[in-house]
């Protein structure tokens, strides 16, 4: 995504500018073109010399350096993305009243492509109604934002916004600006993942080995495609994918729930969950001790979540399923697209090594309901998830 992208990064005078160079240097690895520019107090936190070694270029600071003639109008036209990190208060209420007295306001004066504005100041700062109407005039342009986040602040801890986002954050938002106006930008994507619990009693359950990985990435892959995300996530260890809204559930019931209530909304269903099949067909409302002896435990089949989805998907939507087979995955697969009336099945089996439950890779087919055959090679599951993401995106440009 990054190589020979032309990007530059502002600095302004913050503590966090140390967060910077950590930005560029992350930036220059992915093969980015970066041209760092300081604002004077930047230069005070951080010195050029710092950003020219980690971005490979030379460091503007100046509309007055010899030989930088004209480069603030060069950089806002040629650049295809300008990162603001940290965009303190008085940076912003600069450039919100459209000053241009340094190299950094001048060239954010002359832009007209996007910008990403990564705010950091004291908290009281940002909650500041003049920093609150800054913000608001600057998004009413059409700037893009990052954070800020909670956490520790130069003067201590905070439970309000204030802080830098990450540069790991700041670049995975800049990577979704520079995706374009893709097939999946805009659309809102449903997403599942993870197990179901059925509760046997108040300790016990019912439940499978689905880790939510698949689930998670194809979350994060199609947030970073520009799409909005609704990921419903059953019980997993996986951290929340940036950008992403999550919702939680336990049962399959609830995570039934979750799908109806998302769906007249929803453009992309990807059905990536393993929700329990049965359910314990009585719950106990006491944990039975171990010392009753014997447990025979009658179950019940759940609700099939996705075949409940059939008159509540819109107009034109795109429904994908999964199918984790054991032995003749691809015919079981192709059948289960015909019965629960799928765009798109992504089957593979269950007992092939690599592939399936609680491990980073997948092997898998992908069936749509032309009668079409892709067929993915074992790999990581990000790289699987964006096949997933290029046959959706294929079905959208329909």
């Amino acid at each position: 995504m990054w190589t020979g992208r032309q990007v530059v990064v502002g600095v302004s005078g913050g503590i966090a500018s140390y967060k910077s160079c950590i930005l560029v240097r992350r930036l220059a690895e992915a093969g980015a073109r970066v041209d760092v520019i300081l604002t004077r107090g930047a230069a005070e936190f951080v010195r050029p010399p710092t950003f020219e070694a980690l971005s490979g270029r030379p460091v503007l600071t100046s509309l007055w350096e010899e030989g930088t003639s004209l480069q603030h109008v060069r950089l806002a036209q040629q650049a295809e993305l300008v990162i603001i990190a940290p965009a303190t208060a008085h940076l912003l209420a600069r450039v919100a009243q459209g000053l241009g007295d340094d190299l950094l306001t001048t060239l954010l004066i002359a832009r007209s492509g996007p910008v990403l504005f990564a705010p950091a100041m004291n908290d009281e700062m940002y909650a500041h109604p003049a920093t609150q109407k800054n913000l608001a005039t600057l998004r009413s342009r059409g700037a893009h934002f990052v954070g800020p986040e909670t956490g520790a602040l130069a003067e201590g801890p905070s439970d309000r916004p204030g802080r830098m986002s990450e540069p790991e954050t700041i670049l995975l938002h800049a990577g979704r600006l520079l995706a374009g106006r893709r097939p999946l930008a805009g659309k809102r994507v449903l997403v599942t993942a993870g197990p179901t619990r059925e509760p046997i009693d108040p300790v016990r359950i019912v439940s499978n080995r689905s880790s939510g990985r698949m689930g998670y990435r194809l979350a994060e892959a199609a947030w970073e495609r520009g799409a909005e995300v609704r990921l419903v996530s059953g019980p997993v260890g996986q951290s929340p994918p940036v950008g992403v809204a999550v919702t939680r559930v336990e049962t399959t019931a609830e995570m039934d729930a979750a799908v109806r209530a998302a769906l007249a909304d929803s453009d992309v269903l990807i059905m990536a969950a393993a929700p329990a099949d049965y359910r314990p067909s009585t719950t106990s409302p006491s944990k039975r001790p171990r010392e009753s002896g014997s447990l025979t435990l009658a179950l019940e089949p759940t609700d099939d979540i996705l075949s409940g989805t059939t008159r509540l998907r819109r107009p034109g939507s795109i429904i994908v399923g999964f199918a984790l087979e054991t032995g003749d995955a691809v015919t079981k697969g192709r059948a289960k697209l015909a019965r629960k009336q799928l765009d798109l099945i992504v089957v593979n089996d269950a007992l092939e090594p690599g592939a399936g439950f609680d491990v980073d890779t997948n092997r898998v087919v992908i069936l749509d309901r032309d009668g079409g055959e892709i067929e993915v090679p074992l790999a990581s599951k990000r790289e699987v998830a964006e096949r997933i993401l290029d046959a959706v995106e294929a079905r959208l440009e329909r």
